[in-house]
């Protein structure tokens, strides 16, 4: 069976974000960068351990710049047996999904595994585009994937529960927590993934289709008020005057 991977680089949750040119500009200094959480421990995970229950073969796929190499590294660390690298500044989730979907379309891979989002646009739109590009069936949501001869078994989470679906491959599948554990690279797999394939590819000239007008860091937290739970008046009345409750 073969498998591809999409892995994001996204910012560390505890890096300090700014903005720079008027908040039209992301700056990159001083932000630690890593592989996009749910591409990392699910998506890739998965995907490995498909490979070793079935064998086959699993492809990693960056739209992104030299300064990925470690976090591509990362991932044929992990398990992957080698990665493709799209040459190019990702965009916009179009853009990121058409590069990916353009190598996929000359590779017969049987099984496509995103993960649900990214964390840093949590856009939900990478997965289900590939999709459409290739012409393909794509689940998202998914908790349980298991393949056998050539069908694919799904739990997916739906509203007030889950559904399970079975689909003929190929397909893509978004994933999200419950579909494997995450993997740290032991030293075997830190030492092979030196000399595993790394194939970078220019991009395709594909549309650009979003423009940024500003970026915006999220309102503080508003400080919290302590009241003694004996104290019932006071509680009512900032609930009314500073709550605006009632």
């Amino acid at each position: 069976m073969k498998i591809l991977v999409p892995i994001a680089k996204v910012p560390d949750t505890t890096s300090k974000i700014a903005f720079a040119e008027n908040n039209t500009k992301f700056v990159t200094d001083g932000v630690t960068f890593i592989m996009n959480p749910t591409d990392e421990w699910y998506a890739l995970v998965r995907a490995c351990e498909l490979k070793e229950q079935q064998g086959g073969e699993v492809v990693v796929i960056h739209v992104g710049g030299a300064d990925s190499e470690q976090i591509i590294r990362k991932a044929l660390a992990i398990g992957a047996d080698k990665a493709v690298r799209v040459d190019a500044d990702p965009t916009d989730a179009y853009f990121v999904a058409a590069q990916i979907a353009n190598h996929a379309k000359t590779e017969n891979y049987d099984l496509i595994i995103a993960g649900k989002e990214t964390i840093d646009y949590n856009s939900f739109q990478v997965g289900g585009m590939v999709a459409e590009f290739l012409d393909l069936p794509c689940v998202a949501l998914v908790q349980k994937l298991d393949v056998a001869n050539g069908v694919a078994t799904l739990k997916r989470e739906i509203e007030g529960g889950t559904e399970t679906v079975e689909v003929k491959l190929p397909m893509v599948v978004c994933a999200q927590k419950e579909l494997a554990e995450a993997r740290i690279p032991n030293m075997k797999g830190i030492m092979g993934a030196r000399t595993k394939p790394l194939a970078v590819v220019a991009a395709t000239a594909d549309d650009k289709l979003t423009t940024i007008a500003s970026y915006a860091l999220p309102d503080k937290a508003k400080q919290v008020k302590l009241v003694d739970k004996d104290n019932v008046e006071e509680l009512v009345r900032l609930l009314h005057e500073e709550a605006k409750a009632f």
